[in-house]
């Protein structure tokens, strides 16, 4: 039930199609959302505007304003319209007019990002996590270290061997500097969520700037978790629901996660079979292994089919049961 009197202030971390997905949900409930999102992305589209205009990769961020948006329909569709052909082939309107704006901006990525934001009519806000060039790296149970984003998920399948632990490389010894409008942003937090989304790829490579884990373990706001419905091939292979848990408290410390959302609903489509043959499944729901835990167990049927080509959270039902527990914290 939509609780119109309530608007909490919520801090969603992470990236990907995950939390653009989360956030069109949520901004049905509340205008007061700040999207802190990963900038790691070497691959693509975005990975093409970093090399090339050396600037950190728009497309999480665009993806993201765009769900918090308030635009005619025909711009939205500018916006996510992709080339075909030529040397723009693939490449996102959006992403060109972010990099557009940055450049307008001499350079100034976050002013850029604000302006883009303005411009569309967002709610809210959305922050790249650091203003700082960052590179993702990941360190296999094998001892292997992988080097930037877009090639982890190639070599985990390649190496056999489950990921360890991920944190962010910067150039000449520079430490990722958390932007201190997040850092009062989370101050003044009721809620602050995770995900969904790739969880070493998206959600840990945010929290790898050390200052943001800090600045949320300081924080009175509960942290809340939205747990994947299927796994991801390379990153994820077999994890179960506490699994993904204690990944990101391995990453980061034992009582880092208040609340842990789940799909409980069985996940009867055709689709299935397609996400098997590229060996996805879904996230097998261990609920015993939260009974020893901290960490607050909340079950919901969660699963919404997106063009009936892919298996997602449904954003209204995710943004709803994120709203229960921010009333819930609210009256405690």
């Amino acid at each position: 039930m939509k609780k119109d009197v309530f608007e909490p202030s919520i801090v969603s971390i992470g990236g990907g199609t995950g939390l653009s997905t989360m956030l069109r949900g949520l901004k049905k409930y509340t205008h007061n959302i700040t999207a802190v999102v990963t900038v790691a992305d070497d691959g693509g589209g975005s990975g093409m505007l970093r090399t090339d205009l050396n600037m950190p990769p728009p497309g999480d961020i665009r993806n993201c304003i765009l769900a918090l948006s308030e635009m005619e329909p025909i711009m939205n569709d500018l916006l996510r319209y992709r080339f075909t052909e030529g040397m723009l082939a693939g490449q996102s309107f959006g992403n060109l007019f972010l990099a557009a704006m940055t450049g307008i901006s001499d350079g100034d990525f976050v002013s850029a990002v604000k302006q883009v934001s303005d411009v569309l009519k967002v709610t809210g806000t959305v922050y790249p996590v650091t203003d700082t060039d960052v590179e993702l790296v990941a360190e296999l149970e094998s001892g292997q270290l992988i080097l930037g984003e877009s090639n982890i998920g190639k070599a985990v399948s390649e190496y056999g061997s489950r990921i360890k632990y991920v944190y962010l490389r910067t150039k000449r010894g520079k430490v990722a500097r958390l932007l201190p409008e997040i850092k009062e942003k989370i101050k003044n937090a009721d809620i602050i969520t995770l995900g969904p989304g790739s969880l070493y790829t998206s959600i840990l490579s945010a929290l790898g700037v050390n200052e943001l884990v800090d600045e949320i373990c300081n924080a009175n706001a509960p942290v809340v978790y939205i747990n994947n419905v299927m796994t991801q091939p390379g990153e994820t292979d077999g994890y179960t629901a506490y699994d993904h848990i204690r990944a990101i408290l391995e990453n980061t410390c034992d009582d880092f996660i208040d609340y842990c959302i789940v799909n409980d609903k069985i996940i009867d489509t055709p689709l299935r079979k397609r996400y098997a043959e590229k060996e996805s499944d879904a996230v097998i729901l261990d609920e015993k292994c939260f009974e020893n835990s901290s960490v607050k167990l909340v079950k919901r049927n969660l699963v919404g089919l997106i063009d009936n080509k892919y298996i997602r959270h449904n954003p209204d039902a995710l943004a709803e049961t994120i709203m229960d527990i921010a009333y819930k914290e609210k009256m405690i």
